[in-house]
Parts: structure tokens; sequence; C-alpha cells
């Protein structure tokens, strides 16, 4: 029966092993967030077990109050009530008390938001703009070069079994890891967001105005991530897919972007002047 018990516990353990390394994606039946794939990610998933603790302490300690309420001061139990209406010491803790716990769940919150607003000496900028409905991505420190990411199509899936629907788009969004780079979001039309949960990113795309953020992706893979702000019909169709690669990988992949991919500026991708040459 031990032995049995073992066996099924070793089978649970493989299972939702395999599942939490895949980071990429949510799972069905999922507890908790995405596995944290970059810096920002792994501090929201400590500061959120943190305020979880906070809350459920202070959750049981209200149910034993009121437990203590419903059991010993019903009118069987505590025929004669208190006359009591003040007293000092128990205003002063339920006042000074919710103070303190929120000044400790402040510090945290706050060093969190100074760490995941900007970095120094990025390796890299990738700049994203919003559209209704979908992404532009712009490489300036890598030729300049710019492209559109929209949702695949019903007609790519029936082709490629492994895409995944709402969720994959015709261009990829391919960084390297290990090196910090610094994002610049805006819009064109109306207030988009840009948000990918294991990355700890979700920033409003605001028209006429740069938010700036930053990722350093730890593991290579692919994410995947939505508009988080209602732009308008097409809303939920506008999702974002990152892919990382080795900085290697992302140096070849520059190389035939360079070629694929026109320029900020209108340029056309060489590849295209020189068949116009012809």
């Amino acid at each position: 029966m031990i032995a049995r018990l073992v066996a099924l516990a070793a089978v649970f353990a493989g299972v939702f092993g395999v599942q939490g390394a895949m980071a990429a994606e949510p799972k069905n039946w999922q507890l908790g967030l995405q596995e944290a794939v970059t810096p920002t990610m792994e501090r929201i998933d400590s500061f959120h077990d943190f305020v979880t603790i906070i809350a459920t302490v202070i959750a049981l300690f209200v149910m034993v109050l009121l437990l203590i309420v419903i059991f010993r001061f019903n009118e069987k139990s505590n025929p004669t009530p208190t006359k009591t209406t003040h007293n000092l010491v128990l205003e002063i803790a339920w006042t000074v008390i919710p103070i303190l716990i929120l000044v400790v769940m402040a510090i945290p919150s706050f060093r969190l938001m100074y760490f995941a607003d900007r970095v120094d000496d990025p390796d890299m900028t990738l700049k994203i703009i919003g559209h209704q409905w979908y992404w532009t991505y712009e490489y300036p420190d890598h030729g300049n070069f710019t492209f559109d990411a929209n949702m695949v199509t019903e007609e790519d899936l029936a082709k490629d079994k492994s895409l995944k629907r709402n969720m994959d788009t015709d261009e990829r969004v391919v960084l390297p890891v290990g090196q910090k780079i610094q994002l610049l979001m805006t819009a064109d039309d109306v207030l988009h967001n840009w948000a990918v949960p294991a990355f700890g990113i979700k920033l409003d795309t605001v028209p006429g105005r740069l938010n700036e953020t930053w990722v350093q992706i730890n593991k290579p893979g692919v994410y995947y991530g939505f508009c988080s702000e209602l732009c308008g019909v097409n809303h939920a169709y506008m999702p974002i897919t990152v892919e990382a690669v080795s900085p290697e990988a992302f140096e070849k992949w520059v190389k035939q972007a360079q070629k694929k991919y026109a320029k900020v500026d209108g340029t056309p991708p060489s590849v295209d002047v020189a068949k116009n040459a012809d």
C-alpha cells in the first residue's frame, strides 16, 4: 500500500513538475502565478506571497474575533451585556496596528515599483507601439528596423497545428536571454496595455507619451501576453508573442531581420532593394 502511495505521489510530482517548468503560458487548473522568468517577476512573486501571508493572518484573526462574539457574547451566554462604550487602549490599537501593517507592506511595494521602473545602461532598446488592433515593434539599436505583429488567422492555424489560437502572432518579438532590455511603449490611437505575465510587465501604451520599463529574460522559450486595456471591439484579438533566444541566436536573427523588415524611416528591406535594382 505504501509503495503504491509513493508511486502515485511520484506521478503527481512529475506531472506538476513538468507543468511548472513550462512557464510560457497558463495551464489548465493552474494555481498561483506563472513561473517567473525575469528579476522583476521574481520580486513580484515574493511580494505576492508576503502579502498573502499577511492577508491570511488578518482573516484568521477576524474569524477568531467573530467566533468569540458569536459564542461568548450571544444573548444566551451573556444575558447581561456590559455597558462599556469606550476603551482607550483598544481604540489606539485598532488605529495604530493597521497603519503599521500598511507601512510594512508599503516599503517592499515601493522598492518593487522603483526596481521595475527603469534600468541604467541597458544592453538594447525595444520600442512597442499599440494600434487598433495589433502591435508594432522597432529595434533602434540593431538597424532601426520595424515590423507589425497580428494575431494568426484561422487559415494559419489550420496549416500549422503548433500555433495557439488567440495567442500566437504572425511575427514574433525576438529578444536575447540574459540582457537588460529597455522597453519604450506608446500608442497611435487609443490606450493599449502591453502585458506579459511571465515577465511581470503590464504597462499602458498612451498616445503622445512614452512609458518605460525593462526586462531581463532568464530562460529561453516562447512567452505569451495580451493587450490588457479595453481598446475597442477587437481588444481581445491583439496577443503578444515573445521568443527568448540565446545572444548568439539573436544576432543571427537580427542579420535576417535587417534584410526582411523595413526600416523605421520607410526604407524597404535590403533584399527588396536588390530585387528592384535588377
